[in-house]
């Protein structure tokens, strides 16, 4: 066990685990934040994504103790009342179905924005590859993203 201080949504947060604990596990059963979801395991379906400085990574294969002074931001750190333009294009375009894989797929859609406020659609696909929706909803994600793109 060894411990590490965090900077979680912006808040200093310290746990005392096993610094091989994927980023994950110390979210959900450590600090109680369960937005980001568990999925496979293994970083093939991207229901785990959170942003560690900005940049979208999958949370289930992190080891805590590679984090270091990064920032993380999960979903529950993107907005205060879910309005960020991604979560609002998101019911626009009636994109969650079962909603399982909808924190991954918002926080990968964010990121790219992030990075590219005028994706193209390569680019969307690209950043997007990887996030496993199984209702299907690819269609509606990538207009959900061509949407929050014109209102940030």
């Amino acid at each position: 066990m060894a411990i590490f201080n965090l900077n979680i949504n912006g808040k200093s947060m310290q746990v005392d685990v096993d610094p091989a604990t994927p980023v994950l596990w110390v979210l959900r059963d450590h600090l109680d934040l369960v937005g980001t979801k568990y999925g496979c395991g293994v970083a093939a379906c991207g229901a785990c994504t959170i942003h560690l400085d900005g940049n979208a990574v999958r949370s289930c294969v992190m080891p805590v103790s590679s984090v270091g002074g990064s920032k993380i931001t999960t979903i529950e750190g993107l907005s205060e009342n879910g309005d960020h333009p991604v979560q609002k294009a998101w019911l626009e375009h009636d994109v969650p179905q079962c909603g399982y894989c909808q924190a991954g797929q918002i926080m990968s859609a964010s990121a790219l924005l992030s990075n590219n406020p005028n994706p193209s659609e390569e680019d969307i696909d690209n950043a997007m590859n990887g996030n496993i929706c199984r209702c299907g909803t690819y269609l509606r994600i990538k207009a959900a993203v061509k949407t929050a793109a014109q209102n940030l």
